[in-house]
């Protein structure tokens, strides 16, 4: 099943894509950013509290450790909007997107040393495939 929602990530990020270059046009990016993010707030907010607590409570269940990651998280996710925001309003789309899909190298990296996860050949193959398309469009 996660390889659904993947895939289904992966349609809805190609639409954003698409979508926010044509709504950042002729306005300040940081603006388009913060009018995007209240969008997902809301939601987000409307989808957690509609839909039951699969496996692992509610708020309450929150240890100090999850707020920190997420919190983390949330901040990570703006600076990286904020800069992919910026990068649609001054360039392709058809550029941006695929340079930002670097991000997946660099999951696999900091998965293997912070996450221990496996390297197996298959994504040692897609995430080397990813790097070389991104030097492609950078160089």
């Amino acid at each position: 099943m996660w390889k659904v929602f993947a895939l289904l990530s992966a349609f809805f990020a190609a639409l954003t894509a698409i979508l926010a270059k044509v709504g950042v046009s002729g306005i300040d990016s940081n603006l388009a950013t913060a009018i995007r993010t209240s969008v997902i707030l809301v939601l987000t907010w409307a989808i957690a509290l509609a839909v039951p607590h699969a496996g692992g409570g509610g708020i309450a269940a929150l240890t100090e450790r999850n707020w920190l990651f997420l919190i983390l998280s949330g901040l990570a996710t703006g600076l990286s909007w904020l800069c992919y925001f910026k990068a649609l309003q001054l360039g392709d789309a058809s550029k941006v997107a695929p340079i930002d899909k670097l991000s997946v190298v660099f999951v696999i990296v900091l998965g293997m040393l912070f996450l221990h996860e496996p390297a197996d050949p298959k994504v040692l193959v897609g995430g080397g495939l990813i790097l070389a398309g991104s030097l492609v469009i950078l160089l």
